[in-house]
């Protein structure tokens, strides 16, 4: 159990930014830009998943875990709010999110399923942007040559990503979420969520005109494929969530602590834990 602080973070997305942000390589700004793009209708939906299966608890399970969803969903709300704004200077830009609506489409087909389905595919997301997020605080270089206002905030949500890794794993079992389906759906989520983020990375580089250029595949190459690349570097924490008796407690956290003692002047605390 975590207790979560709730964070503002001190930066002015008020002025726009160019639309190869980081360090001037359309593919690495492509692919970051995809995942905002999914993250203020994702974060909405994790909120509400989350909320709903702290109502079917017992009072004594909400009592336990009360403060950590309250930090939870003060930090998915956040998020959800800056990258709203992150993605107003991108439609501005003229880049068309599609991931937003394909995933809105797909929730709307589920929407009267076991509120433990919401929970598992919250469960498995924040899996995939947990690995994610240790990954860029374990390669800063992903980041190099990044807009300064724009490198803080990725390592900013990268470390609180980390951070309430649990939360929703821990909702989902006090619900009476059981492994098979956990599992179940986490395999269906990898296939969503990698081919979302692809399809809407492919759009970006074609609307920023370097989508059939070589240096852009090398760019997706080494960042993706790389010996500790993004996808093969994360195989063997992928594969953790398939055991039986897997918790997100058991990877370390250790990256994201670090950043956020370390950055102390890059945000504010709004609430925390009393």
């Amino acid at each position: 159990m975590s207790d979560l602080v709730v964070r503002r973070l001190l930066i002015d997305l008020k002025q726009p930014f160019p639309a190869r942000w980081n360090g001037g390589d359309a593919f690495r700004s492509a692919f970051f830009n995809a995942l905002s793009m999914s993250f203020p209708f994702g974060e909405q939906y994790f909120i509400d998943s989350v909320r709903n299966g702290m109502k079917s608890l017992s009072a004594a399970e909400q009592s336990r875990y009360e403060r950590e969803v309250q930090g939870f969903i003060g930090q998915e709300a956040t998020h959800r709010h800056i990258h709203a704004l992150f993605n107003r200077h991108l439609d501005a830009m003229g880049f068309t999110n599609e991931i937003e609506g394909r995933a809105a489409r797909r929730v709307k087909k589920i929407a009267d399923r076991d509120l433990r389905i919401h929970l598992a595919a919250t469960a498995a997301t924040e899996h995939f942007t947990a690995l994610f997020a240790d990954w860029i605080l374990r390669h800063p270089e992903v980041l190099e040559g990044a807009e300064p206002r724009l490198r803080t905030l990725w390592q900013w949500h990268s470390a609180e990503e980390s951070e309430h890794r649990s939360t929703a794993f821990n909702i989902y079992l006090a619900a009476g979420g059981n492994q098979v389906w956990r599992t179940r759906v986490f395999k269906v989520v990898t296939v969503n969520f990698l081919t979302d983020v692809l399809r809407q990375t492919v759009r970006n580089l074609w609307h920023d005109g370097s989508l059939f250029k070589l240096d852009t595949w090398r760019s997706a190459a080494k960042m993706l494929f790389a010996r500790d690349g993004l996808i093969r570097g994360n195989v063997g924490a992928w594969k953790d969530y398939l055991a039986p008796d897997f918790h997100p407690d058991q990877h370390d956290a250790t990256r994201s602590r670090q950043w956020l003692e370390g950055n102390t002047a890059q945000f504010m605390e709004i609430s925390r834990p009393a």
